[in-house]
């Protein structure tokens, strides 16, 4: 099927021992929701829409193949993309367009489904103006977790839409060159969803889903550790290297995005 990925490469490795995860808990509600604010849903031009965290004031961390069109192969003009910080049931704390973006150099959106696509498959976009709202904290990132540990994740799916639900635990149970499997539960429109570690005093931002995939017949979520990558996406944007709506490699006559159904 084209929306899994059949982890192949990955069954050889012996697995982590998983702790028992949690069921995920909806943030329909301001109460529920109120340490979450900062994770957001990234619509596409109203056709699809993948899940992204505000990092800083104007930066929002998400999955690279998000910012690309299923059908042309070509990148989605930004001025099609909207952050909308905090979203639930038709309400966002803070709404913001996006100057522009920028996906890992070495990711390659029309390449076959690899470790090496998903190692890269991260991005960050820069927002219009800065999310100074207080009760929308940017949020830390932390260091790669271990083999074995427990992590949660904060997305939107295509049966959550209207509110992110938070999976408190679940775990790390393999780590191949860049790539964490995790048993999260993740489905379309979890993409760029954030992933956290919750060791410290708050939540740290420490993979981002990139997919869902099967390995050895059980469904897991596959991410990217953020180690190097962060710092060198930082850079592109400092260096003038981001792709704003008149981009060259934006496709004029591009219609409608395949983000919310390419991957999770």
């Amino acid at each position: 099927m084209r929306n899994w990925i059949r982890a192949l490469a990955l069954t050889l490795l012996p697995l982590a021992a998983a702790a028992e995860d949690s069921g995920l808990k909806s943030l329909d509600t301001s109460d529920a929701g109120r340490d979450w604010m900062a994770v957001g849903r990234l619509d596409i031009d109203g056709t699809g829409f993948c899940t992204g965290a505000l990092i800083a004031p104007t930066l929002v961390l998400t999955a690279a193949h998000c910012l690309y069109d299923k059908v042309t192969r070509k990148r989605i003009d930004p001025a099609r993309m909207e952050f909308l910080a905090g979203w639930r049931r038709g309400r966002a704390l803070a709404y913001r367009s996006v100057r522009q973006v920028v996906a890992h150099p070495d990711y390659r959106y029309d390449g076959a489904a690899s470790t090496e696509r998903v190692r890269n498959d991260v991005a960050l976009i820069e927002l219009l103006q800065p999310i100074r709202n207080t009760a929308v904290i940017p949020f830390e990132t932390g260091r790669r977790p271990a083999r074995g540990e427990d992590v949660g994740v904060v997305s939107y799916a295509k049966d959550r839409a209207e509110a992110p639900s938070l999976q408190e635990v679940c775990s790390v149970i393999a780590r191949q060159r860049g790539v964490l499997v995790m048993s999260c539960d993740v489905d379309f429109g979890s993409s760029g969803a954030p992933i956290f570690s919750f060791s410290g005093d708050r939540p740290r931002i420490v993979s981002v889903v990139s997919a869902k995939a099967e390995l050895e017949g059980r469904r897991v979520a596959l991410g990217t550790a953020l180690e190097g990558s962060l710092e060198l996406l930082q850079a592109e944007l400092s260096a003038g290297r981001g792709v704003g709506s008149s981009s060259p490699e934006i496709g004029a006559s591009e219609t409608r995005s395949g983000a919310k159904f390419v991957r999770p």
